[in-house]
């Protein structure tokens, strides 16, 4: 549910971004791919300043995919280094502007070391709840709804659920986004028109924003932007629009 912001416009309470074009930005240069990576780490701290000017209070980032395993070693390793690095210079602005670390996706899957920064980061950072920072780590939609899935099969044969009970949040307490409210506006860049398994469930009625500026020259400008064209938007979930006016009234 999106809330009001003090000029009266829609402002989202919860924003999922799909950083793509990272790759493309470093060819463009003749730079290796990490430092795509490196450069689009930067976007990840102007998008984070700018959600919590405008007041957007979660932010999901799809950071790493299931599928992301089958790239090159060394280019895991890279990016699974400048993830350490990042939240280690980044936790102090965590702890100053009050954020919660949270993650999602096999967070089992990742390097010791790696797991080890993140849990304690997020250990450090549980207590706050003014704004959410998310990373989708070892993430796959379809796998996070299979795993719901089995849990919820294994209740059932158990006893501890019925069968005839289960309804949409039962679901949704059974995903990694378990407390999290779904995303109200999922943004991608690089142009590219594919959620890439990235919160199937959850996006049901998201509003999709696509630019196709690659996530590293992504700003503070172009998130704006695409609050802006939010702020457009009228969602129905479904149903009809409000009449922007009421209806002609006729004298019998």
């Amino acid at each position: 549910m999106a809330q009001k912001n003090e000029n009266n416009n829609q402002v989202p309470v919860h924003v999922a971004v799909i950083m793509d074009g990272n790759g493309r930005w470093a060819r463009k240069r003749g730079l290796p791919r990490l430092e795509g990576h490196r450069a689009g780490a930067k976007s990840v701290e102007a998008v984070m300043r700018a959600c919590r000017e405008a007041g957007v209070r979660y932010l999901t980032l799809y950071a790493f995919s299931t599928e992301n395993w089958s790239r090159p070693r060394r280019e895991i390793m890279g990016l699974m280094n400048l993830l350490v690095r990042f939240m280690n210079e980044n936790e102090p602005e965590l702890h100053k502007n009050q954020i919660r670390l949270r993650t999602i996706g096999r967070i089992e899957d990742l390097p010791a070391p790696t797991r080890f920064v993140l849990q304690r980061v997020m250990k450090a950072t549980r207590h706050y709840d003014r704004y959410h920072l998310i990373l989708a780590l070892s993430y796959g939609a379809r796998d996070e709804i299979t795993r719901a899935t089995r849990a919820i099969a294994r209740k059932v044969k158990s006893g501890e659920l019925n069968p005839d009970s289960i309804d949409e949040a039962t679901i949704s307490r059974h995903l990694f986004t378990e407390g999290i409210p779904d995303p109200d506006l999922l943004i991608r860049t690089s142009g590219e028109m594919r959620l890439s398994n990235f919160l199937l469930w959850q996006v049901s009625y998201a509003e999709f924003y696509v630019t196709g500026t690659l996530w590293p020259d992504f700003n503070e400008k172009d998130f704006a932007d695409a609050l802006a064209d939010y702020a457009l938007r009228q969602r129905r979930f479904g149903g009809v629009a409000e009449r922007s006016q009421k209806p002609e009234v006729r004298s019998q």
